[in-house]
């Protein structure tokens, strides 16, 4: 496994569902998954989707500036920080924000988000 390019993979992937259909990140999480969002916790596949897709705007576009990894224990786990600006539908002005996640590998062989982590970045 090479973290790095399953960083890039999960990253893209990630950022073009949330930005085309946020319904469809569910299958990222588990039961076990926990978001902190703006320093609210969030745990369960189902409440993360309800949380995500009741965010006060339909559209925007993230803009991933940089990607950081690091594999994570024995267990064959990836810590992916992403920062980047986002845009929303009807706004002139761009938000920075950071996110980490913590992947960890499913039996079938691919990732599912154990942790994710977002922050808005104010100057």
């Amino acid at each position: 496994m090479d973290p790095d390019a399953v960083a890039k993979a999960f990253v893209d992937h990630y950022y073009r569902t949330f930005d085309g259909n946020r319904v469809a990140l569910g299958g990222l999480y588990q039961d076990a998954s926990m978001l902190t969002f703006e320093g609210v916790k969030i745990q369960g596949a189902a409440a993360i989707v309800a949380k995500l897709t009741s965010l006060p705007f339909q559209q925007c576009v993230h803009a991933i500036s940089t990607v950081d990894c690091q594999p994570s224990g024995p267990a064959g786990g990836v810590l992916v920080f992403v920062s980047g600006s986002l845009q929303l539908a009807g706004e002139s002005h761009t938000l920075k924000f950071s996110q980490m996640f913590h992947l960890m590998p499913t039996p079938q062989g691919s990732f599912y988000v154990l942790n994710d982590v977002f922050r808005l970045n104010y100057a």
